[in-house]
């Protein structure tokens, strides 16, 4: 019951979305910070049901480490569908994620992924890749709008015996624009869904923010391997969450 009341409400809110969509559309031409608002409290509320519908119960543990005055990029080990769904709910103001070019396939849903300010990351294209990246720095340096990425380039399939390792350049973003990082800890999502596809679970789960990272800021070692120092950062929380 649970994986039919979420997805039969996601594909509802998708077809119906299109009439909204139109209507923000309408709104962005005479004020576009109104329609950003409107859209991320609109799909902040519909993940939010689809959380009741599938039972998902969470702790949140060092949200007040995210700046309420500041974009951040948000890294995050990954493991489920239900990492956006929930870690969407929990930032603070406009926020991007950086997902895998193959989204765009999806009708309906790349229409509000790019209302969204999400971008599509060719993995296999250099080129694009670096246009993405770019891209992405153009949202948080000049435009407020934070990110959101997940480093291991993929959901990790076998997330009980450790993270994959952090793509290096999965930081530029914050590297090029300034911003801080916000380690991210995701802990028992893959228990929603993956691990009895195709049948939602009720479960709990936790997400845990760290305090903010400053690239600039780091020993020039770490700086030079951000990528692996941030994992390093991410693994211990998820540790620490382990021995709680």
């Amino acid at each position: 019951m649970r994986t039919i009341l979420s997805v039969l409400f996601a594909v509802i809110y998708l077809i119906v979305g299109i009439i909204f969509s139109f209507i923000l559309f309408i709104i962005g031409l005479f004020n576009k910070p109104l329609k950003d608002k409107i859209a991320l409290k609109m799909v902040q509320g519909a993940f939010g049901v689809i959380c009741f519908f599938s039972g998902v119960k969470k702790t949140v543990i060092g949200r007040e480490n995210i700046p309420e005055d500041k974009p951040v990029l948000y890294v995050a080990n990954h493991q489920s569908y239900f990492d956006i769904i929930i870690g969407y709910r929990l930032v603070k103001g406009r926020c991007g994620f950086v997902a895998k070019k193959e989204m765009l396939k999806v009708p309906l849903l790349r229409h509000w992924m790019k209302l969204l300010y999400c971008l599509f990351l060719d993995r296999e294209n250099i080129k694009e890749g670096l246009k993405t990246i770019l891209q992405g720095i153009d949202y948080v340096k000049n435009q407020g709008v934070s990110m959101w990425i997940f480093p291991e380039g993929t959901r990790n399939k076998t997330p009980d015996e450790g993270m994959l390792p952090f793509k290096e350049g999965a930081l530029k973003i914050a590297e090029k624009s300034g911003c801080p990082v916000i380690p991210v800890a995701i802990s028992n999502t893959a228990s929603i869904l993956e691990k009895h596809a195709p049948w939602i679970h009720k479960t709990k789960v936790t997400f845990r923010f760290g305090e903010p990272i400053l690239l600039s800021e780091l020993e020039k070692e770490d700086r030079k391997h951000a990528g692996a120092y941030v994992q390093k950062v991410i693994e211990n929380m998820l540790e620490s969450e382990t021995q709680a």
